[in-house]
C-alpha cells in the first residue's frame, strides 16, 4: 500500500435507489477544485420526477454548469471533457431507461458510451444504480431492462480508473481495493 493518491481519470459509483450515491458523487466532484459541470440524463416526465429534479438542484450552488442531456451522452462528454472542469453523469440508469423508451439499439449505443471513457480528455464520474439485488422482475420489458443495465455496469466499471459502491451513505471503494485515497488526475 502507498500514501501516495491513486491518480484517476474515471470513476464509476454505484448504489441503490436512495443510496447516497448522487450526494458523494457531488462532494468528489466539488473537493477536486474544478468546474463542476452535471450531465442530467433525467426528464420531468411526472410530478415526482419534477420534485426529485428539483431536489438535486437545489443541492447544488453556483459552482456548478448544467447540461441536460437525456439520449446522446457519449457525444456530449467528448464535446465537454476538458482539464480544467469534472462532468458528473447522473445518471446511467435514466440514460438506458431513455433508450429504451426511443427503442434505440442498446448495445452499441452503450459500446459507444463504454468506449468514449478512455478518449475523454478530463475527468469524468458516472452514478448509476446497481439493479442486480433484487428481486427478478415480473415482466419481459422490466427482465431486459435489469439485464442491459447489469452488463452496462459491468462494461463501466471495467473501462473506469475506479469503482465505489455507496450503500446507506457509506462508500466503499471496489476498484482499486488497494488505494487509501485517490485525486482526479487534473488535479496536477
Amino acid at each position: 500500500m502507498t500514501d501516495q493518491p491513486l491518480i484517476i481519470r474515471s470513476l464509476l459509483i454505484l448504489g441503490g435507489a436512495r443510496s447516497g450515491k448522487s450526494h458523494y458523487a457531488q462532494k468528489l466532484a466539488e473537493a477536486a477544485g474544478l468546474t463542476s459541470v452535471l450531465i442530467a440524463t433525467a426528464e420531468a416526465s411526472d410530478d415526482e420526477m419534477a420534485a426529485r429534479i428539483a431536489r438535486h438542484a437545489a443541492d447544488r450552488d453556483s459552482r456548478w454548469q448544467l447540461i441536460e442531456q437525456p439520449i446522446a451522452l457519449a457525444p456530449t462528454l467528448r464535446r465537454e471533457a476538458r482539464l480544467d472542469r469534472i462532468l458528473v453523469v447522473d445518471c446511467v440508469t435514466l440514460w438506458l431507461a431513455n433508450l429504451f423508451q426511443t427503442e434505440a439499439e442498446i448495445e452499441p449505443v452503450t459500446a459507444e458510451l463504454v468506449e468514449t471513457i478512455s478518449v475523454l480528455e478530463g475527468p469524468v464520474i458516472f452514478v448509476s444504480n446497481e439493479v442486480g439485488g433484487g428481486i427478478v422482475p415480473d415482466n419481459a420489458l422490466a427482465r431486459a431492462f435489469r439485464e442491459a443495465q447489469g452488463f452496462l455496469n459491468q462494461a463501466l466499471a471495467q473501462a473506469c480508473d475506479s469503482v465505489v459502491l455507496v450503500t446507506a451513505a457509506i462508500p466503499l471503494r471496489l476498484k482499486p481495493a488497494t488505494y487509501p485515497n485517490f485525486k482526479f488526475w487534473s488535479e496536477g
